[in-house]
């Protein structure tokens, strides 16, 4: 069975998939998102989290949400992060995924 291809993108929308990717191309972004998948969280909590420091979370928060990934809401002065695309996680899975299957076949070449 032939495997089915995708169609082809325009190149604007490249542009637009890369950009997606190169965001989640920093590793404190994705641990970012993974503390956040927990529920909604203030700048200091993910600072502790995530053990960096604010203004380097701050800078990172603000790229994912550029991109649409996660979305802000201010409480006095305190500024709280969430998911905003839970798609992002659907697409972390797939990419692990596809890590553990090629992790699990080189470790079956050595036994």
């Amino acid at each position: 069975m032939k495997k089915q291809k995708h169609q082809k993108m325009s190149s604007d929308a490249v542009n637009v998939v890369a950009a997606r990717f190169k965001v989640l191309s920093e590793p404190i972004r994705l641990q970012i998102l993974q503390y956040l998948e927990n529920g909604e969280s203030s700048v200091t909590n993910v600072t502790k989290g995530v053990n960096s420091t604010q203004p380097n979370v701050s800078k990172h928060l603000k790229m994912l949400q550029d991109e649409g990934l996660v979305a802000k809401r201010q409480d006095g002065n305190t500024v709280y992060y969430r998911i905003a695309d839970q798609t992002v996680f659907e697409l972390c899975d797939v990419v692990c995924g596809s890590l553990k299957a090629k992790f699990s076949d080189r470790s079956a070449m050595f036994s």
